[in-house]
Parts: structure tokens; sequence; C-alpha cells
């Protein structure tokens, strides 16, 4: 008997060690993964990659206001009193684009002057000057505004003025300082 409490403890623990070996060498069964399963992962993957390489390059608020600054940009922080969120508000410039005194160009001169204005505006999009242009949907001597994101009025008017339908007397400008939420998009 007492052979059997001496061996005892040491048969316990040589049953636990190799109960333990045998489910180590157990090989993990294989996941099959149907065809659309690798394609949702490999989407899900590239998902988070993009969505980690994009939070890793943002910079902070106090960043953007601090390079807004150097460049002569006038910013200041809103504070929502409903959030408490601040909010880096920037000047850009509203241009609204008028009727001009010449409106008799035949229907080629206004074609070509037409093309040349979007070509303009479209460059001035490319360059980060401008950020929305449009024209309004009515009649009226009001044609479209573009918001210039430059950092002076003296520098929108020098862009509204250098737009061919400007220059050709087709349109012309009316430039104001306009507040709005830096980063904000149209909905």
């Amino acid at each position: 008997m007492e052979i059997i409490k001496k061996i005892a403890p040491v048969f316990l623990i040589m049953l636990s060690v190799f109960a333990c070996h045998d489910e180590a060498e157990k090989a993990p069964e294989p996941i099959v993964l149907t065809p659309e399963e690798i394609a949702v992962n490999r989407v899900k993957d590239s998902l988070y990659t993009v969505y980690i390489n994009e939070a890793a390059s943002k910079k902070t608020q106090q960043e953007i206001k601090e390079a807004l600054k150097k460049k002569g940009y006038k910013t200041f922080d809103f504070v929502d009193e409903k959030t408490q969120d601040t909010i880096l508000m920037q000047q850009y410039f509203i241009a609204f684009l008028k009727s001009g005194a010449i409106r008799g160009q035949n229907e080629e001169e206004a074609a070509e002057l037409q093309e040349q204005h979007l070509e303009y505006l479209g460059k001035l999009y490319n360059e980060g000057h401008a950020d929305i242009s449009g024209p309004f949907g009515d009649e009226s001597d009001f044609r479209g505004i573009t918001i210039y994101n430059v950092p002076t009025k003296k520098m929108a008017e020098r862009l509204a003025n250098d737009d061919p339908m400007v220059k050709a007397n087709r349109l012309e400008v009316e430039v104001h300082p306009w507040w709005a939420a830096k980063g904000y998009h149209l909905r």
C-alpha cells in the first residue's frame, strides 16, 4: 500500500503529460473558405490597410491650423455648444458670377468661351485654388458661383477676373469673404 501511495502521484503526473501531449499533436482541422469568402476577406483586408494608412497620415487640427496660418489664411475655432466639438473655421472667398455687359456673342463664340471657362475652372480646382463651382438654375443676372480656397480677397479677385468669360465681359464677378468649416463636405 505504501508503494501505491508513492507511485500514484507520479502515475497521475505522467498520465496528464501524455494526455496533453496527445492533444498538442492533433493537427487543427483546415478552414475551407468559398471563393466568395476569400474575396470578401481580401476586400476587408485592403479596406483595413487603407483605413490604417489614412489614420496614420492625417494631420491634427492644430497642425492644419498652423499650416494655414503660415500660408496667410484666416481661421478661428468654433465650439459647438451641443457637442462641445471644436470646429476649425477657415475664410474662403465666394465669387458671384453675374451677366456681363457683352452678352451678344454668336452661338459659336459663346460655346468656345464656355469651353474655355470650364477648362479654366477645372485647372483652378486641380491646383486647389477653387473648391466648387456651378451655375444657378434660373435665368437671373446671377449666373453662378465659385468658392476660392485662397488666403486673400485680392488673390480670389485676380483668379476670378482671369476667367475667359470675365475677360470677354460675358460675365462679371463680385467677390465676398465666406467662412466655412475646414474639411466639411456638401451632402
